[in-house]
């Protein structure tokens, strides 16, 4: 069994801008990776595998639901706390960092802000423990970056409503217990509506053949004629504005998560640049490898200190949609940008499961269009400086 040797880059000592309690966490979270993911993931991608067995581990370490308060099952931990673990655990694994962020932010999250008293006492202990798992529904097969075309709706008839449609691409679907599910009423005003496992006419069936998120599982949500009883919609709040703030949240969490992926490939990159022996010097003497490196620990650590400071601003209720954004798009490209610049560190050992390069560069081609794609989060940057709304 391969031994994991990373060791986290901090070239700015950004650690002393974190608390006692946000490096515990960290260091809980990177000691549970080490020990439970690193040995298996390379086997469950090469497999297309989800590892079910990692589900309680999860739930151990606080990943699901941390800033959910504790009378809910959550760990009440911070943001930056939050942050942090999706970083430890896209440093393992972007598709496992992804089962953990929807379950948090897009499923315990609106359950948490929109939904009753009773939805909160139902679901969130379930969630937060591992017991159930979520999904998402929002993206369907003609309506990514536009949600507000959505086809998926429901009736009111009288006793319950009536949902039919159907949304693709969704994380956790095959294994999910409850889906927050966004659907039009008659009004055309969208809702979110929690569908169970087991309601008749609810189905979830697995996508296959995926190169990248391999290890992660997904799949569709398909509504034919599904009865939701009343109790289930969410009442708090309508309107493409409450999908939208739960991908605030996800966002939020992708901009911290694939900080680990970078510092992965980086620490893997630098490694075996000072090993790797050609023309009688490591490889790490030659100045186009320096050069690699130095470019990937500069754009690491600015990234640090972006997702340090929007942690701040979102502990403070003061993070706007525009600023999580930002900071989606740069990191995520940051990361593709310095998987590639690692993968050819290596030359062909790059490409080998060997090494975690390749596989975090094909995860990366996902999250870089999950969420919001590349080109989308620039427009909402430009709209937020100039004014001017680019998507009308």
């Amino acid at each position: 069994m391969k031994s994991d040797l990373f060791q986290a880059p901090d070239y700015y000592q950004v650690d002393d801008l974190l608390t006692e309690e946000h490096k515990l966490v960290r260091n809980t979270t990177r000691e549970w990776v080490k020990k439970n993911l690193s040995p298996i993931i390379e086997e469950y991608a090469q497999r297309a595998e989800f590892p079910k067995e990692l589900i309680n581990g999860l739930a151990e370490v606080g990943a699901f639901g941390s800033y959910i308060p504790e009378e809910y099952g959550g760990a009440g931990l911070d943001q930056i706390s939050y942050g942090l673990i999706m970083q430890e655990l896209e440093r393992g694994d972007s598709g496992i960092r992804s089962t953990a962020s929807v379950q948090s932010s897009l499923v315990m999250g609106p359950i948490y802000n929109y939904g009753t008293e009773a939805q909160r006492q139902k679901y969130l202990p379930k969630l937060a423990s591992g017991e159930w798992m979520g999904s998402f529904g929002l993206t369907e097969p003609n309506h990514g970056s536009n949600p507000s075309g959505m086809e998926t709706k429901f009736k009111d008839m009288g006793d319950h409503y009536l949902l039919n449609g159907a949304k693709m691409w969704i994380s956790n679907a095959p294994i999910c217990d409850v889906a927050v599910v966004w659907a039009k009423n008659e009004e055309g005003r969208i809702h979110g509506l929690l569908v169970e496992r087991g309601m008749e006419g609810f189905s979830t069936p697995e996508t296959h053949n995926k190169w990248s998120l391999r290890a992660s599982i997904t799949g569709e949500l398909i509504f034919d004629n599904v009865k939701v009883p009343k109790e289930n919609i969410l009442p708090n709040k309508s309107g493409l504005g409450a999908p939208l703030l739960c991908l605030d949240a996800a966002r939020y969490g992708i901009a911290w998560g694939v900080i680990g992926a970078a510092m992965d490939c980086y620490d893997t990159a630098l490694r075996y640049a000072k090993e790797r022996t050609q023309f009688g010097k490591p490889i790490g003497q030659f100045q186009l490898q320096q050069k690699k490196l130095a470019e990937m620990i500069t754009e690491i650590t600015k990234a640090q200190l972006l997702t340090w400071r929007l942690g701040v601003l979102k502990n403070e209720g003061r993070a706007t949609s525009a600023q999580i954004s930002m900071a989606k798009r740069n990191n995520v490209d940051m990361a593709l940008k310095i998987a590639r610049e690692a993968r050819q560190v290596l030359g062909a050992m790059g490409i080998s499961g060997e090494y975690s390069i390749m596989r975090h560069a094909m995860n990366l081609e996902s999250v870089i269009t999950y969420e919001g794609t590349h080109d989308v989060h620039l427009l909402i940057t430009g709209l937020d400086i100039t004014g001017l709304n680019a998507f009308k």
